[in-house]
């Protein structure tokens, strides 16, 4: 039921008219791992989202399909997003996070993920 509800949310922001959203766009990402030369797995993340400004802060949210390649298994597809937020602290430092999803054909395996960070420009 879980997955349905995300799917019908993507769903709801790809077809919704344009001018209703902040600033849509699709991001195709794919991310791949490697122990030394070894390849183990790729997830290519396939996301519809929008990202606008609340403030002097600036967010995006995004979902869609993840195409999951492990090495020697079948590909298998799930469905995955993610949600940011920055936030300027001066001119030159600003704070961003993240939180990410993904999930899995077993419900106890429902991936989270996180990221915080500083970025300072010269």
């Amino acid at each position: 039921m879980f997955k349905t509800t995300i799917a019908a949310a993507a769903a709801a922001v790809a077809f919704a008219p344009a001018a209703a959203l902040a600033g849509p766009y699709v991001n195709v990402e794919t991310n791949a791992g490697w122990v030394g030369d070894d390849y183990t797995a790729a997830t290519t993340d396939l996301h519809v989202g929008f990202e606008g400004e609340a403030g002097a802060a600036s967010y995006y949210v995004q979902a869609g399909p993840a195409i999951v390649a492990v090495d020697g298994e079948e590909t298998d597809t799930q469905f995955s997003g993610k949600a940011g937020v920055g936030v300027p602290v001066s001119d030159a430092l600003g704070l961003y996070g993240e939180l990410s999803f993904l999930t899995a054909d077993d419900d106890d395996d429902f991936g989270l993920g996180g990221k915080l960070g500083v970025k300072y420009n010269f």
